[in-house]
């Protein structure tokens, strides 16, 4: 039985990291996008944040799960299927990054602009200033939202288990079928669960901590 959930955790932590990584490369270009220049891409960006913030969580599971293979099947005339774990990062990664790109947002135009048109007006090239000068103040103001997204996401790969992926969740519904012990497969699930955020939550704060000692400024 311990052999099970190790696996499922690894299955679990392979399925959040993952989603987590395609999530804030895809939150960035979002955030990119709504703030750029183009009022097409701006439309269109924020038309696709709106759906996947409107929809319920499961609903973008079962498309991407679903709605992949099919549209595999209409260009390629050959019925493929996605795994489930491949369908779980995508659609996982997508509903991160439709909220995940707000705070980077918010958090680009939290900086102050007075600082790149200081940058500007010394001859650094713009994309220089936007590296060294913009990203790091505009991590320091993402990093709460994105750390709460991240224990959300977490939790949201119980999902995947409805498409077949052999998560926790999924694994505790298994042994509870064979053992008629619910209570007790559902209780270890939960406890690895809250271990994991704990963990999350652990990191999250010496990240803060760590960030937050650049903003420190010496008064005299």
């Amino acid at each position: 039985m311990a052999v099970l959930f190790f696996n499922a955790t690894l299955m679990t932590l392979g399925l959040a990291l993952s989603s987590l990584i395609l999530g804030l490369i895809l939150a960035t270009v979002f955030a990119l996008l709504e703030l750029g220049r183009f009022r097409i891409l701006r439309y269109l960006t924020t038309t696709m944040v709106t759906v996947l913030r409107g929809l319920p969580e499961i609903l973008v599971v079962f498309f991407i799960y679903f709605g992949s293979s099919h549209a595999i099947f209409l260009l390629t005339d050959e019925y493929i299927e996605v795994s489930p774990f491949t369908a779980g990062t995508i659609a996982l990664g997508l509903i991160y990054a439709a909220y995940a790109s707000q705070t980077i947002r918010g958090a680009l135009m939290a900086v102050n602009k007075g600082q790149t048109e200081a940058a500007k007006a010394l001859g650094i090239h713009t994309r220089r200033s936007f590296i060294r000068i913009v990203v790091p103040q505009a991590w320091r103001h993402a990093l709460p939202g994105l750390g709460n997204q991240w224990l959300v996401l977490l939790k949201d790969t119980a999902l995947v288990a409805l498409i077949g992926s052999t998560e926790l969740l999924h694994q505790a519904q298994m042994l509870s079928s064979k053992t008629f012990e619910p209570f007790t497969w559902y209780s270890v699930a939960a406890v690895i669960y809250l271990v994991i955020t704990l963990i999350s939550q652990k990191l999250l704060n010496s990240m803060k901590a760590k960030a937050s000692q650049h903003e420190r400024v010496v008064t005299a």
